[in-house]
């Protein structure tokens, strides 16, 4: 007979992003239960079964990994990419996600022409930096580098949420991949959680730029910095200095962009951090 499913269910609070409080409910899923989750968003689940199958989704095995507060318990992270379309995930218990339309917004945003509308050379310098970008997204570490709760990167105002439709100059360019805090030029950003540099350079569109591996698919990134703090290879630890906030790339005005990729799709990561520090909240 199949062990129980759990769902781990949390809730972020944020209050002029002072703090992330978690709200945590653990859920025994039943045959036919199903969940509901919007595109950009992420769901933890936890099984005590010894050896589950993978959830496949999106073409990919999403392997089932040590509970990191519970030894009686494995779980997977599903980050459900932003693009995805309604659709229905079932599990080996017989019960069901359901992925649903998010209501994003839209949003209109001023940056130079040379920006907006890259010139040749310049969209060749962003095509290879992508292609760098993801060659480092594929190839994450296996082990788990985070080892507790994730914190923000700064106590400041939020002022462009996640998913925003990205207007630029009037034409709509892209959605909005992550977090933006209001953030003078030079204000001090520290890593969300333990984690190795793999990315830290100045890059055209997200300007300076610091992307932590944490293990097991999970990124952070910080972009548009005016100073970076650390070098590739660097084994950070949660609270550590980073980089200082800037205006570099393709912004309107100094900024923080704070985004959380996990297994290639970048999620909201207020979401993130909420149903993955449920994980320490029920224990």
């Amino acid at each position: 007979m199949l062990a129980c499913l759990l769902v781990q269910v949390a809730q972020a609070v944020n209050k002029g992003a002072e703090h992330i409080e978690n709200k945590s409910v653990e859920q025994k899923i039943e045959k036919h239960t199903e969940f509901v989750v919007e595109n950009g968003k992420t769901i933890v689940l936890s099984t005590t079964m010894q050896n589950p199958k993978p959830i496949m989704f999106n073409k990919r095995a999403y392997q089932w990994v040590a509970h990191p507060s519970d030894t009686t318990k494995k779980i997977v992270i599903l980050a459900i990419p932003y693009h995805t379309k309604p659709s229905i995930i079932a599990l080996e218990s017989g019960a069901k996600v359901e992925v649903v339309q998010g209501n994003y917004k839209k949003e209109s945003i001023q940056v130079s022409q040379s920006k907006a509308k890259p010139n040749p050379k310049n969209q060749e310098r962003i095509k290879r930096e992508r292609d760098e970008a993801n060659a480092i997204y594929s190839n994450y570490s296996q082990e788990r580098l985070w080892d507790s709760a994730f914190v923000l990167p700064m106590q400041s105002k939020i002022t462009s949420s996640y998913g925003n439709a990205r207007v630029f100059n009037g034409e709509i360019r892209s959605y909005h991949s992550g977090t933006d805090f209001r953030a003078a030029i030079g204000t001090k950003i520290f890593a969300s959680n333990r984690g190795k540099v793999v990315i830290a350079k100045e890059r055209f569109l997200a300007g300076g730029s610091v992307v932590l591996d944490h293990g097991e698919g999970v990124f952070s990134m910080y972009y548009h910095c005016s100073e970076i703090k650390v070098k590739v290879g660097d084994i950070v630890e949660k609270g550590t200095l980073v980089a200082l906030s800037g205006a570099t790339g393709r912004v309107s005005g100094p900024h923080l962009h704070f985004g959380i990729l996990v297994r290639g799709a970048q999620v909201d990561p207020l979401d993130f951090i909420a149903q993955v520090n449920g994980l320490f909240a029920s224990n």
